[in-house]
């Protein structure tokens, strides 16, 4: 009979998530977990969404240096109305006015980002038909090419050509960040779960270890082997056994509804994770993971944006400020005539060409000022830039050591749990033999639970130390490649 409780008794020791398992069960890895928070989380949804925003706004910054074609027109200009008149004396009489005014409008421009200038073209054609005298009248511009050039001014096409690829840029790569706080974020969720589920496990199997181990007590008691004390504590395990299973259970139905959310995985099937292993035949340099990092991030790309963003500011300052002129000119033909083809037969040229002047007299300063505003705000900028790389290679170098250490740690917990099972195990068996103490018992029992739990803590830290360095440098230690996503 001894021998039969015995068997009984280790078999119930170690930890197996078949006991979860089940019809309605969804097994579930790591790496599944992360790409299932990737496709279907409202944080990738939103991802999705900012990156469509920032192409649609590529796309418009593009649109800006290609040719703009519109057609404009008034159709129809009907007007039925009185409308004072200006006589030669200086009197105005109301007259009776029955008209269509019509006209049709045809504009082309391109900018030209060189220079900030833009050359125009227009082509035109107005109908008026006075119904009171039966008269009907053309007026066209056949064609039309003008130019506008900005002299002495802030060229803002020049610039947000410089800039607005950084920001696209930029953008591309915070994209691929997001995913990869996904990652993260989605970790955290994971090993909530699994350490829930762990401890729901080890609380499952201790109830049943405790009250295994206490109808042995009962036997040994009722042959006068051991006190009444020794029966009054294992009721004590068995209570608190009792009460620890309940509390696992709790964390786990919290745990499982905040990954269930979080990834969006609908139904009632129970989830189960897969304890995940160790990378241990990645090795990671900090000397690349800063290299990477700074190819690859968007911060990186943001310290040469803000730097150009300073640069623009002040060369906007400067040319805002003092002489500012603008020549406009423009080439074409006009016409006006009784039928529309007329407007066409031998048009008249026209030309015109002006030159406008602002140059500020008295401004007390403010000129200046401006400049030398825009200069400080510049000098603040590249001190602020320098100043955040290094807190960036700061931050790459201690999660760099951080994983490393993690790597080390995970390897001693794992050791730990291994010895701590084996300690409960032959402890138990002197307990039953009766060369064991219940206290030396519940101090091996909760040294085993302890490493356990510790075991799964150090995988959390090893995970969430993993995904953190590839958030940090977009760069796949596993596969040695850059991180990307379509």
């Amino acid at each position: 009979m001894m021998k039969t409780l015995l068997l009984a008794l280790f078999l119930a020791f170690g930890f197996s998530a078949a006991a979860f398992t089940g019809p309605d069960t969804l097994r579930l890895s790591l790496p599944q977990v992360v790409e299932m928070a990737k496709s279907n989380s409202i944080a990738a949804k939103q991802a999705i969404t900012v990156k469509e925003t920032k192409y649609w706004e590529w796309r418009t910054f593009k649109s800006n240096y290609q040719p703009q074609l519109a057609l404009e027109g008034i159709l129809p200009g009907y007007n039925k109305s009185y409308t004072q008149v200006l006589q030669p004396n200086g009197t105005i009489l109301f007259q009776p006015v029955h008209n269509d005014n019509s006209s049709l409008t045809m504009n082309f421009k391109q900018s030209i980002a060189a220079t900030g200038g833009t050359i125009y073209g227009t082509t035109q054609l107005q109908r008026f038909v006075d119904f009171d005298r039966h008269n009907v009248l053309y007026n066209g511009i056949p064609y039309g090419l003008g130019y506008t050039q900005p002299l002495l001014q802030f060229n803002s096409l020049k610039w947000d050509k410089k800039i607005e690829p950084l920001k696209f840029d930029e953008s591309k790569q915070a994209y691929i960040e997001a995913q990869e706080k996904i990652s993260i974020t989605v970790t955290e969720y994971f090993f909530d779960l699994l350490l829930a589920q762990v401890n729901l496990s080890i609380a499952d199997t201790n109830l049943e270890n405790t009250q295994r181990i206490l109808t042995i007590a009962n036997t040994k008691f009722e042959l006068g082997k051991i006190a009444k004390n020794e029966i009054l504590q294992l009721q004590l395990e068995q209570l608190n056994a009792q009460k620890a299973v309940g509390t696992a259970k709790r964390d786990m139905e919290i745990a499982t509804l905040n990954l269930r959310s979080y990834i969006g995985i609908e139904g009632e099937d129970r989830i189960v994770l897969d304890m995940p292993t160790a990378v241990k035949q990645m090795t990671v340099a900090t000397e690349k993971v800063l290299e990477e990092a700074f190819a690859n991030r968007s911060d990186a790309i943001a310290f040469v944006r803000r730097i150009a963003e300073a640069k623009r500011d002040v060369a906007k300052a400067k040319g805002e400020n003092g002489l500012t002129a603008t020549l406009r000119a423009n080439l074409g033909f006009s016409n006006a005539a009784n039928n529309a083809f007329d407007v066409y037969r031998s048009p008249k040229s026209q030309q015109s060409v002006q030159l406008q002047l602002s140059v500020p007299i008295l401004d007390w300063g403010r000129s200046k000022s401006r400049s030398k505003t825009a200069e400080a705000n510049e000098k603040f900028t590249t001190y602020a830039v320098e100043q955040d790389k290094q807190t960036f290679k700061q931050q790459i170098v201690t999660q760099v050591t951080l994983f490393n250490m993690m790597k080390e740690q995970l390897q001693l917990t794992a050791e730990a749990e291994k010895i701590a099972a084996e300690k409960y195990k032959i402890a138990s068996e002197r307990y039953v033999l009766g060369n064991l103490s219940i206290t030396d018992l519940s101090i091996a029992f909760q040294e085993n639970d302890r490493a356990k739990r510790d075991y799964v803590s150090s995988l959390k830290d090893f995970w969430g130390a993993y995904y953190q360095l590839r958030y940090l440098s977009l760069y796949d230690f596993e596969k040695n490649q850059k991180i990307t996503y379509q």
